[in-house]
């Protein structure tokens, strides 16, 4: 059995303000709305119940908040940690999404001798980044994270690019695009920006409507579809999954899937939740000093999470697009309306994504699969 932890060492706390950030809305439907930095002591804790449920391989993922602000001490405890109760000799991973602002040249050389697969939070160029990606100060974040990117290069660690969909960038695809291009950063991922928890996604300024949404992934896959046709191809997550499910079956993405799994979410004190979307009182299965991954995967607000995500609303099942789209993640489906998630809140921009770009996706899934 392969585990994967996603873990909130620094918990909510963040050295940026960003004005859409998901997680501090999630942190704040807490009654700890901070859980301050992770001890040593439930690191250890959150080790040794890794290595008790993998059978096969672990991966350890860091977010927060910002990770970093745990300090360095602590994630070369940790490794030190992982080797000490690692008896099986399992095969170990890690990765850290990160805003990039405190890398430097000592962080990327834990990042290299570590093999850490390192995850930049940047929006664009810096008319675009610093729109909403500000300092505690209200100035923009770009010069900062681009200098941690140059670190990262003259390591030789592992990167690549995660860029929120807000209304800006929304509106650049191709600017946004070339100047990722322009960088030589190759691996791209693209999430759609959230609107509050229960809030109806689109009413807030800062996030992106469907109807700009489906012209933004279109415009984006005619970019890339340019590129992979002329030879020097970009890895962007969305669209890598969707040739993943038409040449085996199943995505990497968990929110394409079309249904919901219990995905171990720890917060700094030990704590448990099942997406990083629902870190929230009403989700907490429990705490790893008390109890097992495998205790608090089968309890039945566990199989509540799950079983309340196979609903799939009827105008689904006769789209043609169904197969691949799959509805959907379900923090896409809120708020519920008598008790029920509804239709995907960018059904209309997938319809027109995909319309536009299927013919073009199974090209290149014939193309791959005769490799």
């Amino acid at each position: 059995m392969s585990i994967s932890f996603l873990i909130k060492p620094a918990s909510s706390s963040c050295n940026m303000r960003c004005t859409y950030c998901f997680y501090a809305d999630v942190s704040e439907h807490r009654e700890t709305q901070n859980f301050g930095i992770m001890s040593e002591e439930t690191a250890e804790v959150v080790i040794t119940r890794a290595f008790e449920a993998a059978k096969r391989q672990i991966t350890f993922a860091f977010q927060g908040g910002e990770p970093t602000l745990a300090g360095l001490d602590f994630f070369e405890n940790w490794v030190r940690l992982t080797q000490k109760h690692n008896t099986n000799n399992l095969p170990v991973h890690f990765a850290i999404q990160t805003n990039g602002l405190v890398i430097d040249q000592e962080w990327a050389k834990f990042f290299h001798t570590n093999q850490f697969l390192v995850g930049i939070s940047l929006d664009g160029p810096k008319e675009i980044h610093d729109h909403y990606r500000i300092l505690a100060d209200g100035k923009g974040s770009y010069k900062q994270v681009m200098q941690g990117t140059t670190w990262l290069e003259k390591e030789d660690v592992e990167f690549n690019i995660l860029s929120v969909v807000n209304q800006t960038v929304a509106k650049h695809p191709t600017k946004v695009y070339n100047f990722f291009k322009k960088q030589g950063f190759k691996y791209l991922q693209f999430i759609p920006c959230l609107d509050e928890l229960g809030q109806v996604q689109g009413t807030n300024p800062l996030s992106v409507t469907s109807e700009r949404y489906g012209k933004f992934l279109v415009q984006l896959f005619d970019l890339w579809y340019r590129d992979w046709k002329s030879g020097s191809p970009v890895s962007i997550r969305m669209f890598d999954n969707i040739l993943q499910i038409l040449l085996t079956g199943r995505p990497e993405s968990c929110d394409m899937n079309g249904y919901c799994t219990v995905n171990a979410v720890v917060e700094a004190d030990g704590s448990v939740y099942p997406c990083d979307f629902y870190v929230t009182d009403l989700w907490k299965l429990g705490n790893l000093h008390d109890s097992s991954l495998a205790e608090l995967s089968q309890i039945p607000l566990a199989t509540a999470f799950v079983q309340e995500s196979l609903h799939t609303d009827p105008t689904c099942e006769t789209c043609p697009h169904y197969q691949i789209c799959r509805g959907g993640c379900k923090r896409h489906k809120e708020p519920k309306i008598n008790g029920q998630y509804q239709a995907n809140i960018f059904c209309s921009a997938y319809k027109e994504f995909y319309d536009a770009t299927a013919s073009r996706f199974m090209e290149i899934a014939r193309m791959e699969s005769r490799r």
